[in-house]
C-alpha cells in the first residue's frame, strides 16, 4: 500500500488545482492588484548592543523568517511558485550544508548560517517600524533574512514590540496552535483527518477549561514573587502587541490570507473577525509545545502488558529478567552526556516494589475520546487518525529530537569553548520557531522562540553567553490505578467514593476553500480524576479500575516562564552557575547546554517528583495516599521535587554531546532504547576524536555534526558485526554475495545517505542503502521472534519500534520529517550479535536469540533474510506517497517543510540535524 504523508491544515493547497473552484470567480492578476497592500516603512540605522561574540555567533532556521502571507501572495505561490520576501531564504543555505560541509572553514560558516551578531549594520537595515506609533520601541529588519531586531526603551514597549513582531511573522500559525491547545482545531481550520488527529492527541492529555488555564497563570504569578509580577506584565504587553497587529492588518487588509481561505474573512467585503489573543491562549500554546518536546514519561500500562507477556512466556523470575534486559534502564554501554562517572540516581528499580497495580491479563482497554461522531468525523480516515493520535498520546517514546556538541576551551584552537547546538522541532511552513533579537530593560538576547510564546528568546545567545536544549525524557508522568466505586464514573479517592469530572469539547466543520473535507462533527470527552485524566480501563485482581496519567507539569504549564525570563536577563546570567540556576526554574524535561568565552555547563531540567519509597516508576501503582508523590496537592498538582543537585549537571567537562541519549549513570529515562547503540554514539565518537586531537574549531565541530547528520546509524554501528557473522564462512550464494559486496563498499565509504553530487537527487551506494532498509525489519523479526515468541515480540515492539529510517512514516510530522534513528532495535541486535560472536557484552540480553545462540544458525538466518531483502525492488522498499513516486529513494528520504499555511516549498535532501541551530564561540566576557 502506498504511504501517505500527513495532510495537516492547508496541505490541501499543495497544488494549484485545489484552488480551481475559487479561481473561477476572479483572475489571479485582478486579485493580486487589489489585495497587495505594502506597508510604507522608513529606513534607519540600528546600533549594535554589547556583543562579546566577536562576529563568531551564527544561527539558521529554515525555511525563512516570514511566516505570514497575504491572500495575493498565497495565490501567486500556488500558481507560479513565487515566494514572499524572506519566506525561504534560509532553506537553501541550510540544505547546502549536506554537500558543502567537507570543505568548511571558519571563514565560510556563514555561507550556510546567518551572522547572529547583535544589531544590524546601517547599510543592512531593510526597514524600521515603530509599532502602533509607539515611541518606546522600534522593530528593525535586516536585508538578508528579515529577522526582527526589537529595541525598547521601556520594558512594556519592548514586550509590546515582541508581540507585534511575532504577529507580523507568525499570526496564522499562532492562531492555529492556540486552537490545537484548546482542542478546537477542526472547527477553526477544517476537518481533515490529520487535523482531527492533532487536536485529539494533545487535548487527551491536557483537557483544560478556561478556568484551568487562568488558574495556572494565577498560581505561576503567585509563586514567583517579583519575577512573577514582571512575567505577567511582560505577557500582557506581548498580548497587546499581537492584538495591535491584528487590528492594523485587519483594517489595512494585509492579514494572512489563510483567514480568507478558511472562511474567517471575506476577501471582497472584509467581513469577519480575527479574534484577539488573551493570556490563557499562551498557556494553551505552552501546553502543546511542552507535550511535544518537554514531557518525558508515560507508557506504564504498555510496560505492564509486555512484562506480563514475558512472565507468561518464561515464568515470573526468568520473564522479569528478560523484560529488564530489554528495558535497559541503566545500560553500562550507553552513551552518556555526563561521562565523568558521576551518578545521579532517579527512577531506578526498587529492591522491593510497593503498590504495583498490574492489570489482569487481557483486560486492558483504551478509554475512548471521541463520541457522537457524524459525517467525516466518523469515516475510516477519521478512525485511523484517532487511533494514531491515541497511540502517540500514550507512548513513552516522545519524539524529542535535538542535538548538542559542546567542547571546552582546553581542547579548542582559540582556548575559548565552541558549541554547535539546537533543537530538532520538525520542518514546517511556517516554522514553529521564529528568530528575533530583543534588547530592552532587563532583556538582551537573540535566538529562536516558539511562535506565540516569544516574549523571551527561548534558545539563543545573550551578550556573552549562549544556550540551547535537547529533549531529555526522564519520567515525570506516572500512571495510577483508581479503584472504581458505584459505577464506571466514580472512584475511591483516599477512601471516599468521588465522582469523576466530565470535560467535553464539541467540534464541527464544513468545507472551505483551504480544506474541502465534507461536513462532520464529534465530541471529545475526557473523564478527569484528581490523579489526572482517565486513559485506560482494566481489572486488577478482579477489581475494576481506571488507569489515569499524572504529569508533574500538568496544570503547571505556565511555570517555566520564569526560567526563560532569567535566561534573557544579562543581570542574572553571568556565569555557568547562574545559568544552571535559571534553567532550574523550567519544569519541562530538557537537557540545557551553555557556553561563554571561558566556561561550558550542562543541566537537566524538569520537575522530577519525589515518589513514595518502593514505587517503581515503570509500572502503574495504586491511587492510594501511601503511593502519592511526596506532599502532593491535587488542587494545584504541586508536590516535592528532587533537589537541583540530584539532576544530572556539570561544569567544564571536557566535552558534552546529546542526541536524546542517556544523561548520566543511574538516571533512567522513560523511553526505551538507551543501550549500546544510540544515535548519540554518532556524535560521541566524532567529538571524542576531535577532543583527543585538540585544536577544535567552529568549522571542525560543524563538520562533525554534519557528518553524523548524514550517517546511517545501523550501517556505522551494527552492520560491521552483522557482516562478521555473514562472512564467518565463505558466502557461496551469488545473490547474498553480491549484497554483501555492496554493503561492504558502502560501509567503507562511510555508510552515509548522501547524493552523488549536489542536486542529483540520487544517492551514492543506492543499492546498498535499499538493501539495508529492506533487510533491517526482516532480520530483526527473524532474529528475535522465534526466541521471544510472537506475543512477547509484538509486545516489545509496542514498547520500542523496530526501525526509524529516514523514509519511514515516523516522528511528529509523519514521513519526510528529517529526524531519524532515535528509536529502534539497534542496541538489541548489536548486543545479541556480539554475544553470538563470543565477544564481551556489558549488560547483555538475558538470552542469545539469533539462531538460538549458535553462530552457524544465526548466519543462516542473516543470509536468508539478506537474500529476501536484496530481491525487493526500490518500489517495494519505497512506496509512493503524495509527494514521491514509488521507488524514488531520494524523495522518500527527503525533508518536506510541512505546510501549516498557504505557502509551499520544495523538498530538500535528507539531513538528521537540528531545525534551528547555533554555532558559537565567544571571544570575551563582561
Amino acid at each position: 500500500m502506498a504511504r501517505r504523508t500527513s495532510r495537516n491544515l492547508l496541505d490541501r493547497l499543495r497544488t494549484p488545482g485545489r484552488l480551481s473552484g475559487f479561481l473561477k470567480s476572479a483572475s489571479i492578476c485582478v486579485l493580486v492588484a487589489g489585495l497587495l497592500s505594502p506597508l510604507a516603512q522608513s529606513t534607519a540605522t540600528a546600533a549594535a548592543s554589547n556583543d562579546y561574540c566577536g562576529g563568531q555567533c551564527s544561527d539558521i532556521l529554515p525555511p525563512g523568517e516570514n511566516g505570514n502571507a497575504t491572500l495575493a501572495q498565497i495565490l501567486l505561490n500556488q500558481a507560479f511558485g513565487t515566494q514572499p520576501d524572506h519566506a525561504e531564504d534560509q532553506l537553501g543555505p541550510y540544505a547546502n550544508l549536506a554537500k558543502g560541509y567537507s570543505t568548511l572553514t571558519n571563514s565560510t560558516i556563514n555561507t550556510f548560517f546567518n551572522d547572529a551578531s547583535f544589531g544590524v549594520a546601517s547599510d543592512q537595515v531593510a526597514s524600521t517600524l515603530s509599532p502602533a506609533g509607539r515611541s518606546d520601541v522600534t522593530i528593525v529588519r535586516d536585508k538578508k533574512t528579515g529577522v526582527p531586531h526589537i529595541t525598547g526603551t521601556t520594558r512594556y514597549g519592548t514586550e509590546f514590540g515582541a508581540g507585534y513582531a511575532a504577529a507580523q511573522d507568525r499570526l496564522w500559525l499562532m492562531d492555529v496552535f492556540r486552537h490545537v491547545g484548546r482542542g478546537q482545531l477542526t472547527a477553526f481550520a477544517g476537518g481533515a483527518s490529520s487535523n482531527q488527529g492533532l487536536e485529539q492527541e494533545f487535548w487527551r492529555n491536557a483537557p483544560y477549561s478556561e478556568a484551568d488555564l487562568q488558574a495556572q497563570i494565577d498560581n505561576a504569578v503567585a509563586n514567583a514573587g517579583t519575577r512573577g509580577q514582571t512575567a505577567l506584565a511582560d505577557a500582557n504587553a506581548y498580548i497587546a502587541g499581537i492584538n495591535a497587529y491584528i487590528d492594523a492588518s485587519d483594517s489595512g487588509r494585509y492579514f494572512p490570507g489563510e483567514y480568507v481561505l478558511t472562511g474567517h474573512k471575506d476577501s471582497v467585503t472584509n467581513a469577519g473577525t480575527i479574534d484577539h489573543f488573551k493570556l490563557t491562549d499562551l498557556v494553551a500554546l505552552a501546553s502543546v509545545i511542552g507535550a511535544l518536546f518537554g514531557s518525558g514519561g508515560g507508557g506504564e500500562v504498555n510496560n505492564a502488558i509486555s512484562l506480563l507477556a514475558a512472565q507468561e512466556q518464561y515464568g515470573v523470575t526468568k520473564g522479569t529478567e528478560v523484560w529488564e534486559s530489554f528495558r535497559e534502564r541503566n545500560d553500562p554501554e550507553a552513551a552518556l552526556t555526563v561521562h565523568n562517572g558521576e551518578s545521579f540516581p532517579y527512577a531506578t528499580k526498587p529492591a522491593d516494589a510497593q503498590g504495583e497495580a498490574l492489570p489482569d491479563a487481557g483486560t486492558v482497554s483504551t478509554e475512548p475520546l471521541v463520541y457522537d461522531a457524524t459525517g467525516t468525523g466518523a469515516d475510516q480516515s477519521a478512525s485511523e487518525a484517532s487511533a494514531t493520535a491515541t497511540a502517540n498520546a500514550l507512548t513513552s517514546a516522545r519524539r524529542g529530537m535535538s542535538n548538542a556538541l559542546v567542547v571546552s576551551g582546553k581542547y579548542t584552537a582559540s582556548g575559548h569553548p565552541v558549541a554547535v547546538f539546537g533543537p530538532q522541532t520538525g520542518y514546517f511552513a511556517p516554522q514553529l520557531l521564529m528568530l528575533q533579537e530583543i534588547q530592552g530593560p532587563g532583556i538582551s538576547a537573540r535566538g529562536a522562540s516558539f511562535a506565540g510564546l516569544s516574549m523571551y528568546v527561548e534558545l539563543g545567545r545573550g551578550q556573552d553567553y549562549a544556550w540551547s536544549a535537547t529533549t531529555s525524557g526522564q519520567d515525570i508522568i506516572d500512571t495510577y490505578a483508581v479503584e472504581l466505586c458505584q459505577d464506571d464514573y466514580h472512584y475511591l479517592y483516599h477512601g471516599t467514593c468521588t465522582a469523576m469530572e466530565k470535560i467535553e469539547q464539541k467540534n464541527s466543520w464544513t468545507p472551505t476553500t483551504a480544506d474541502g473535507t465534507a461536513a462532520g462533527s464529534y465530541t471529545m470527552r475526557v473523564w478527569k480524576t484528581k490523579y489526572g485524566p482517565v486513559e485506560y480501563r482494566a481489572t486488577v485482581g478482579g477489581k475494576k479500575v481506571a488507569y489515569t496519567t499524572l504529569r508533574s507539569s500538568y496544570m503547571r504549564e505556565a511555570d517555566s516562564i520564569i526560567g526563560f525570563q532569567m535566561l534573557n536577563d544579562p543581570d542574572y546570567v553571568k556565569s555557568p552557575q547562574t545559568f544552571q540556576s535559571a534553567v532550574q526554574h523550567i519544569n519541562y524535561t530538557f537537557n540545557w547546554f551553555y557556553a561563554d568565552s571561558t566556561h561550558t555547563a550542562y543541566y537537566n531540567s524538569g520537575d522530577n517528583p519525589v515518589r513514595a519509597s518502593g514505587v517503581d516508576a515503570e509500572f502503574p501503582v495504586w491511587a492510594q495516599a501511601a503511593y502519592d508523590w511526596k506532599n502532593w496537592d491535587p488542587t494545584t498538582n504541586a508536590a516535592d521535587y528532587t533537589a537541583a543537585s540530584a539532576h544530572p549537571n556539570s561544569i567544564d567537562q571536557d566535552y558534552y554531546i546529546s542526541w536524546n541519549n542517556k544523561q548520566a549513570l543511574d538516571y533512567s529515562t522513560a523511553s526505551w532504547g538507551d543501550g549500546s547503540v544510540h544515535r548519540g554514539n554518532l556524535l560521541e565518537d566524532r567529538v571524542k576524536k576531535l577532543v583527543a586531537a585538540g585544536g577544535v574549531t567552529r568549522a571542525s565541530l560543524v563538520k562533525a555534526m554534519a557528518d553524523a547528520s548524514l550517517t546511517d546509524l545501523r550501517a556505522e554501528d551494527v552492520l560491521p558485526d552483522l557482516l562478521k557473522v555473514v562472512n564467518s564462512s565463505t558466502v557461496t550464494d551469488s545473490t547474498a554475495a553480491a549484497a554483501v559486496s555492496k554493503l561492504q563498499t558502502w560501509l567503507t565509504a562511510g555508510g552515509k545517505r548522501t547524493e552523488t553530487s549536489a542536486g542529483s537527487k540520487t544517492y551514492a551506494n543506492a543499492d546498498a542503502i535499499r538493501i539495508l532498509d529492506a533487510w533491517w525489519p526482516l532480520l530483526v523479526q527473524a532474529e528475535f521472534s522465534p526466541g521471544l515468541g510472537s506475543d512477547l515480540y509484538t509486545a516489545f515492539t509496542s514498547n520500542l519500534s523496530v526501525d526509524e529510517s529516514p523514509s519511514a512514516a515516523h516522528g511528529p510530522t509523519g514521513a519526510h520529517a528529517g529526524s531519524s534513528f532515535q528509536f529502534g532495535w539497534w542496541s538489541y541486535v548489536d548486543k545479541d550479535i556480539r554475544a553470538v560472536l563470543g565477544e564481551t557484552v556489558q549488560g547483555p540480553l538475558a538470552n542469545k536469540y539469533c539462531g538460538g545462540g549458535t553462530l552457524s544458525a544465526c548466519r543462516d538466518i542473516l543470509i536468508s533474510t539478506l537474500k529476501t531483502a536484496a530481491g525487493k525492488t526500490a518500489a517495494q522498499v519505497y512506496p509512493g506517497d503524495d509527494l514521491c513516486s514509488a521507488g524514488d529513494q531520494w524523495c522518500a528520504d527527503s525533508i518536506v517543510q510541512r505546510t501549516l499555511g498557504g505557502i509551499k516549498h520544495s523538498n530538500i535532501s535528507w539531513q538528521n540535524r537540528p531545525t534551528f541551530q547555533q554555532v558559537v564561540e565567544f571571544t570575551s566576557h563582561r
